[in-house]
């Protein structure tokens, strides 16, 4: 099904620039990749006879006298991809095509998180998805310790596994060749690529909600970003699950506000119940949402201090009550950042899971075009498969 074509790296940086900028013209590409226009003419070529580029006028574009313009388009229905992100109760799947839009989404709820029978849940669920359509592949993701080289999940806290060979069960059980990444990983990756991160080259993407997490992009590559969850900010503050004390997950995660509204009202609320409390203007409540703001205003002062990014986007289940310790996070992160990190932006950008199963198909979508180290410009080649 997928025979084999050579392209050399130059034509992955034009596919990359044409797949995140585009459509662009030819000179656009030299100017945002650095070939010549020789190269770029050479390497556009194989990329049109293999189906993955077309040169045709932009319909959004003004009309003009003259000869029209003709510039590079992606043809988004050459390859489909499958996302899946696993929560601990759910399967959340989606079809995209190669420019990263979802085709259709599913969600299908778990009764267990035993391995095997999550793993039957995804390959029925992504069998469905893939009926009529030409899968170039399956990306999973999910939080934890995951590797993405060995396709092995060394730990994810919410699913309680352990050592699990993920990709390789997941590519046995539905035929199809899988890739798996941690979700705030593979989240940063999409939003790199056709997000909120377009535009900038060095940005850092902050979710809260079960959790605190963060990943990290750094002259248009993805870093390993750590445990800004487990950033102490309050040495004499509450003790966390991982065995120290005032981490921001300790203190900002969704379980802990939900925990601490519950205990200022009396009764146990769900979280819908806490944030109309205190929109409502229940102050007992609002001091816990408040709380929780400068702990994550100060966690966002720590990843501008140490790495300077451009943009940070805040993300997550928490920013559907962003309302409620909005100027607590702003006002923790301008005091605390120093010097050309005060500039940093803040952009709070509500994402449905829907979206962080679209961030596991961008992961096959980047390993298609970057693989074989293309995406640091080497002079090896690269196999994309050909029509």
């Amino acid at each position: 099904m997928f025979a084999m074509v050579n392209v050399v790296s130059a034509a992955v940086q034009v596919f990359a620039a044409v797949l995140r900028h585009g459509p662009i013209s030819r000179v656009e590409v030299t100017a945002r990749t650095g070939l010549s226009p020789a190269a770029v003419t050479k390497a556009v070529r194989p990329l049109v006879d293999a189906g993955y580029l077309v040169e045709r006028p932009d319909d959004r574009a003004p009309a003009r006298l003259g000869r029209p313009a003709m510039p590079l388009h992606v043809v988004a229905e050459r390859a489909y991809f499958l996302g899946v992100k696993l929560t601990a109760d759910e399967v959340i799947a989606v079809r995209t095509d190669l420019c990263g839009v979802t085709r259709e989404a599913v969600h299908r709820p778990l009764t267990s998180t035993a391995v095997a029978d999550v793993i039957e849940v995804v390959a029925d669920v992504c069998r469905g998805l893939a009926v009529g359509h030409d899968v170039a592949c399956l990306g999973v993701s999910l939080s934890g310790d995951v590797l993405r080289d060995t396709g092995m999940v060394r730990f994810s806290p919410f699913l309680n596994w352990r050592d699990v060979p993920l990709a390789d069960l997941v590519s046995a059980a539905t035929g199809l060749p899988t890739l798996i990444e941690n979700d705030v990983r593979a989240l940063t990756v999409a939003e790199h690529w056709f997000g909120a991160g377009v535009g900038v080259s060095s940005f850092a993407l902050v979710t809260a909600g079960t959790g605190i997490g963060c990943g990290l992009v750094v002259n248009d590559v993805l870093l390993p970003a750590g445990e800004l969850g487990h950033v102490a900010i309050d040495v004499d503050g509450p003790e966390c699950y991982c065995g120290g004390r005032g981490c921001v997950e300790a203190l900002a995660a969704d379980r802990v506000v939900l925990a601490g509204c519950s205990a200022v009202v009396g009764r146990q609320l769900t979280m819908a119940e806490a944030i109309s409390l205190g929109r409502s203007g229940d102050p007992a409540v609002h001091a816990v949402f408040e709380r929780a703001g400068r702990a994550l205003g100060l966690a966002l002062a720590a990843v501008a201090n140490l790495v300077g990014p451009e943009r940070i986007v805040l993300t997550g289940e928490a920013v559907g009550g962003y309302d409620l310790y909005a100027d607590q996070i702003r006002q923790a992160l301008a005091a605390q950042a120093f010097g050309a990190a005060a500039a940093c932006e803040l952009v709070v950008r509500p994402l449905p899971f829907d979206e962080w199963a679209r961030g596991a198909a961008v992961v096959g979508i980047q390993d298609l075009i970057t693989r074989s180290g293309a995406a640091r410009g080497s002079t090896g080649a690269v196999t994309l498969p050909a029509r």
